[in-house]
């Protein structure tokens, strides 16, 4: 058996657990981590994020929040934060607002905001914003635990890379050098 496969069969991926002090999973997105743009009047502040009990083996972690709901034929991705590196366990609130403020190590990739100005020059967090009249959409914000220190590296892809392109690598393209991941889930409708 891999190491890797043996890694994560040492921890249950249901000991992984991601949590937010700011967005209560099944909860209702607050104002203050809605986008400020394309008709929304948010604060489009990133949320604190924090996870516990990852998986053995684990060498560093990226993060994704998307929304499945959006109507484009291939949801809305609001943020990406890849090469967390292990020993840290949490995303401040704020920290999608500035690649200063993600924690050594670690880089932002681009959401489906990118170049619209809606977020900034960073790229980065995106808060949420559907469509008026939609049934409230879901977000789903994902901590994954990988095997490997530089994801990039790993898989061969640029940092610049969709936000989709590091979700096939992260959910399948890695094989057992992903060890595990955690979510939850919010909404938020206008």
């Amino acid at each position: 058996m891999p190491v890797a496969a043996s890694a994560a069969a040492a921890k249950p991926a249901s000991d992984f657990v991601l949590a937010s002090r700011d967005i209560a999973e099944g909860g209702t997105i607050d104002n203050k981590f809605v986008l400020n743009g394309f008709g929304c009047k948010g604060e489009n502040v990133s949320p604190m994020l924090v996870w516990i009990n990852p998986p053995a083996g684990t060498k560093s972690y990226a993060v994704q929040v998307y929304d499945p709901d959006a109507p484009t034929g291939s949801g809305f991705w609001h943020w990406g934060v890849y090469n967390i590196p292990a020993s840290v366990t949490s995303l401040a609130q704020g920290a999608g607002n500035a690649a200063a403020k993600l924690p050594a190590g670690a880089n932002g990739g681009h959401s489906d905001f990118f170049d619209t100005g809606a977020t900034g020059g960073n790229g980065n967090w995106g808060g949420p914003c559907p469509p008026v009249g939609d049934k409230p959409h879901r977000y789903i914000f994902t901590v994954f635990a990988l095997g490997v220190d530089n994801l990039h590296a790993a898989a061969g892809i640029p940092k610049t890379g969709s936000a989709a392109l590091h979700g096939f690598v992260l959910n399948k393209g890695l094989g057992d050098k992903m060890l595990g991941k955690a979510s939850f889930t919010a909404t938020y409708g206008r």
